[in-house]
């Protein structure tokens, strides 16, 4: 009898941890579709040639341009330069209309948290790729998926629903910021990062 009930206790605990870790993050994430399906690998490849920061570049003041605006495209899209669904979108529904594209942004941070890209792009030369991943070399856009309680990505908490990283880009949290500034002994403040 007593095995019984330890044997139940364990099915029930373990049960009630995967609906915890397969369920929940069914339910706490919505997935949206971007605006317009993009590739980085046509822009950026051999056949673009293009580098990252021809739109995600720095402004005069050196702050950072974030998701590029519609006149960065326009140049090259004011007619179609092929005949997929998204070219043919992006033309028709944004460019002939010089409408701004509304891309959901896969790193915004709270509104307290100031970070700069310059120094650590420029002044410390750490690539994109550290914080973002291999997103540049995408040859489409992942789904968002956005926290149904906070209002942000997923891409901020990280993949995982324990919050432990996958690997070095996956997470833009506060103890992401800290665990690499301490693997390359950089001290900060509170200030140095919130406003």
């Amino acid at each position: 009898m007593r095995l019984h009930g330890y044997t139940a206790f364990l099915l029930g605990l373990f049960f009630m941890l995967g609906i915890g870790w397969f369920v929940f993050p069914l339910a706490l994430y919505e997935t949206m579709e971007q605006p317009l399906q993009f590739s980085h690998q046509t822009h950026t490849g051999e056949k673009g040639g293009m580098s990252c920061e021809d739109c995600h570049g720095f402004r005069e003041d050196g702050s950072f341009c974030g998701i590029p605006r519609l006149e960065s495209c326009t140049g090259c899209h004011s007619e179609p330069q092929g005949t997929s669904v998204a070219e043919k979108s992006l033309v028709e529904n944004y460019v002939s209309k010089n409408r701004e594209i509304p891309w959901l942004v896969y790193s915004r941070q709270p509104e307290n948290v100031y970070f700069s890209h310059i120094q650590h792009v420029k002044l410390a030369e750490i690539d994109c790729e550290r914080c973002h991943g291999p997103h540049g070399k995408s040859g489409s856009l992942p789904p968002y998926q956005r926290n149904r309680i906070s209002g942000y990505s997923r891409n901020i908490w990280g993949q995982s629903i324990s919050g432990i990283p996958s690997a070095p880009w996956d997470g833009m949290k506060m103890d992401d910021c800290e665990a690499c500034h301490a693997e390359h002994r950089v001290g900060s403040s509170c200030l140095g990062c919130h406003k």
